[in-house]
């Protein structure tokens, strides 16, 4: 028999930066309480990741790591099992993180960005759970979620926050060649990496707010200087508590009515064909 889908209105993707640590467990918070790990769900795309299930005071909260990825899986399907749980689960808020390799020559690792918009390089195009809806980007990112999620940074570091910024997303698992990062600059990019779509495509089809954070570990190929491994890996390791601080911050603070367009800006396609 299928298990059946939880109760949860917020969720949080994990990405890259809390990778290494379990989380929430690891960052010790005194209102944070797991309530149930490794549920796997059937889903038309296959089975999901396993989810864990737990409470930021009353709050219920869905996550999973690294946006799902794993062997055998597509990563256009992966984000298709996440969201589909997230929608029969009626999460209406997600905050996601992850690492990000600096295009703008002015940013630096360690810095945060939280991003307002993003470009899409991706080849996965067509990912979607199958509604029939027209899906309006103006503003792909929920500005009340990335308010909070700059609150959450103001208070909890002392790195640079950039408070907006363009997201190129690139299908990886690579690094860019300096080309692709010249173009991406050329295009008006801040910041690169692998994650962002389709998951604000399938956030705003499924209804809900969607924002991210981001630390930039690397400098692309081709900005300031040739990145070393060596910073990488102590960025990913080092700050994963760090990032896990500021998603609790800011899911703590967010509310359950919140005003905004974003589910709004989903209308019915207009690619019907007349009965």
């Amino acid at each position: 028999m299928p298990r059946k889908f939880p109760s949860a209105k917020y969720a949080i993707i994990g990405g890259s930066s809390t990778f290494s640590i379990k989380f929430p467990e690891s960052l010790r918070e005194a209102d944070v309480e797991v309530i149930e790990e490794g549920m796997l769900f059937a889903t038309p795309f296959g089975e999901s990741p396993p989810f864990k299930l737990f409470k930021v005071g009353d709050k219920s909260v869905l996550t999973c790591k690294m946006h799902g990825w794993r062997a055998g899986v597509s990563r256009a399907d992966a984000s298709r099992q996440i969201f589909w749980v997230f929608r029969e689960a009626g999460v209406r808020n997600i905050l996601v993180e992850g690492g990000v390799g600096a295009v703008n020559h002015l940013l630096n690792p360690r810095d945060i960005i939280i991003p307002t918009d993003y470009i899409d390089n991706s080849m996965r195009k067509d990912v979607s759970l199958g509604s029939d809806y027209l899906l309006i980007m103006r503003k792909a990112i929920c500005p009340n979620l990335h308010a909070k999620l700059l609150q959450a940074a103001h208070k909890l570091t002392s790195y640079r926050v950039f408070e907006r910024g363009i997201y190129a997303n690139t299908d990886g698992r690579h690094f860019e060649s300096p080309a692709e990062v010249s173009v991406l600059r050329q295009w008006g990019a801040d910041v690169v990496g692998q994650s962002i779509c389709p998951e604000v495509y399938l956030a705003r089809e499924i209804g809900a707010c969607y924002a991210g954070i981001y630390l930039v570990v690397n400098y692309a190929e081709g900005i300031v200087k040739d990145w070393e491994h060596g910073e990488l890996s102590s960025i990913f390791y080092g700050e994963s508590e760090t990032i896990g601080h500021l998603l609790i911050e800011a899911l703590r603070n967010t509310g359950d009515n919140i005003a905004c367009e974003c589910s709004d800006l989903r209308k019915p396609t207009l690619l019907k064909e007349e009965q």
